[in-house]
């Protein structure tokens, strides 16, 4: 792709959504472990974290906090990320957490066949009571500029008026020629309270009218946008890319306002070997397939997707063609779950080291 001209610009990206303290039991399980590493994490955060950490370009984060220790304590992990943190919009604390409170998850690792298991405790939580008009949208896309702007399906499912806020977002990047990306990111627990796929549906056909990059993977596209996939089994195990290909051609027909739509291929083995790859289409080059990653070995899923969004995203910024864009993406996906924690670990450097030479052997 042709490398867009930016005029001076605060941020690369900016990312919206929640960001939450992650408990993590190693490799015990939640229900018996007595102790936790703490992690930060967030769908939507997690590509902006990438950016700053592993791409080293400058990225901010806009999110809320109730004012209390645990709020501290993400800010602080989001700070050692990278993450421009200015844009936190903070709440006063009640002192029990009855008005607003900060999200707390736990998820353990799956090993063979189990699989990963995550438990939630987000409901009423700072951000999900963010309300059009409580962020300068302005301020930040004319005053401060940045070059990109991304958020998802898993902000857009914690309240009702998160939806609204997305949208509210949206329309002013718009203004100033913001690029928008958009990762589907069905959730069910969070979407059942709402109206479930009938709400998703709903809330993600208008938002998808104002994006230019479009992530999701089979469920996403089916849950969120309504598009049936002909081909697949009824659980969704495994996208073959014909079908993708298939389902893409309604979507952009659909939403001509699209530029990108991609999606990483998955294929579960077992819960630490998967076939790791992606596909993405274009305006200008239709279909390229990533290069593939067979029998990939898994140490923490969570947090892939995103290491793909953030490295794809970096390969348009950057001008790169599709293909390499891509190829960015699935290898820092691929590296992304070879450790712990939702967020990535790893450097440009390897990411492109990987792509050339897809093995581990040891470096000296």
């Amino acid at each position: 792709m042709k490398k867009k001209h930016y005029d001076k610009q605060k941020y690369d990206i900016v990312a919206l959504g929640e960001v939450m303290l992650r408990m993590d039991p190693g490799d015990g399980r939640i229900r018996s472990s007595r102790s936790f590493n703490a992690w930060e994490g967030g769908g939507e955060y997690n590509v902006s974290r990438a950016f700053a950490k592993c791409f080293r370009k400058k990225s901010a984060v806009v999110t809320s906090f109730v004012k209390n220790e645990i709020g501290f304590l993400i800010t602080d992990l989001i700070m050692q990320g990278g993450v421009d943190t200015s844009l936190i919009k903070w709440k006063e604390f009640d002192g029990t957490g009855r008005t607003s409170r900060n999200g707390i998850y736990f998820l353990e690792k799956g090993f063979g066949v189990r699989g990963a298991l995550g438990c939630s405790d987000r409901s009423n939580t700072a951000i999900s009571q963010l309300q059009p008009g409580d962020i300068d949208w302005d301020y930040i896309f004319k005053n401060l500029g940045t070059k990109w702007f991304h958020t998802g399906g898993i902000y857009a499912g914690l309240s009702e008026e998160s939806p609204k806020v997305i949208i509210e977002a949206m329309k002013t990047a718009k203004k100033y020629g913001v690029s928008i990306s958009y990762d589907l990111n069905y959730r069910p627990s969070l979407w059942n309270s709402l109206g479930g796929y009938e709400a998703a549906q709903k809330v993600n056909q208008e938002i998808v009218q104002y994006v230019d990059v479009l992530f999701g993977n089979e469920e996403d596209f089916t849950a969120c946008l309504g598009f049936k996939i002909k081909g697949v089994d009824s659980k969704l195990d495994y996208l073959p890319e014909n079908s993708f290909k298939n389902m893409i051609s309604e979507v952009k027909e659909t939403y001509k306002n699209l530029n990108v739509i991609a999606t990483t291929l998955r294929k579960v083995i077992t819960a630490n070997s998967n076939d790791w790859s992606a596909i993405a289409w274009s305006k200008k080059n239709g279909f390229i397939k990533s290069i593939n990653f067979s029998g990939l070995d898994i140490y923490d899923r969570v947090g892939g997707g995103d290491g793909f969004a953030s490295g794809f995203i970096y390969g348009i910024i950057e001008g790169l063609d599709l293909r390499d864009a891509i190829n960015i993406g699935t290898a820092h996906g691929a590296l992304a779950m070879t450790t712990p924690g939702d967020t990535s670990m790893v450097s440009i450097d390897e990411v492109k080291n990987l792509i050339k030479n897809p093995s581990a052997r040891v470096s000296r």
